[in-house]
């Protein structure tokens, strides 16, 4: 890969995966004719250093179900192998290194877009990649912040996030229709969300 290729890397906890996060892979593909998406889990977040996310087998094994019969989809597991703070600049310098000269997209929520400055080494992730901002529904888009650049999505927003699955779950509540198929199963025999799991969390 190099010249002339359109990456997408799409990072996050995946605690679990759900079909917004295919939808807006999907979007994203089509909007900005991407040749693939790449789902990065995290192994922890640098806000979130307190919280505990399932662990990382599970969430591997979540995605690799989510993602079957996707061609345009990969799973990398480099964040959790360093182990650690996940930290998307190190994750943008790699791809850097390995595809010269293709064009890197990170997608993003909405939510982390005011963040933006206080990310470690922001002005270099700026360089090296373009943002795609999933919009929550109702959410204006907005300027990013200098030197970021990139583009909100257009497609698909969806109103429901991972910690209203796993809410559900520990309330015995179904998600078959919030996650894609397989993962309900797997996450239901994993009881890493029932309330007894979550008590020990």
């Amino acid at each position: 890969m190099g010249n002339g290729i359109r990456l997408g890397l799409f990072g996050g906890s995946f605690d679990p995966v759900h079909l917004g996060h295919l939808l807006v892979a999907q979007a994203a593909m089509e909007e900005l004719a991407l040749s693939q998406i790449t789902f990065i889990p995290a192994a922890r977040s640098p806000f979130k250093p307190e919280q505990t996310a399932a662990p990382f087998p599970l969430r591997a094994r979540w995605l690799r179900l989510a993602l079957a019969g996707h061609s345009h989809f990969e799973l990398d597991l480099q964040e959790v192998s360093r182990d650690g703070i996940s930290y998307t600049i190190d994750t943008l310098r790699d791809y850097s290194r390995r595809y010269p000269g293709a064009k890197l997209h990170y997608i993003i929520g909405a939510d982390h877009v005011a963040q933006l400055p206080l990310w470690r080494d922001a002005a270099e992730l700026a360089s090296l990649t373009e943002m795609v901002v999933v919009p929550r529904p109702g959410c204006q888009p907005v300027s990013l912040p200098e030197p970021f650049r990139g583009t909100w999505l257009r497609g698909w927003p969806i109103d429901f996030s991972s910690s209203q699955i796993r809410q559900r779950v520990s309330e015995a509540l179904p998600i078959g229709h919030m996650v894609p198929s397989g993962v309900e199963e797997s996450i239901l025999d994993s009881r890493v969300y029932s309330k007894a799991s979550s008590n020990k969390r």
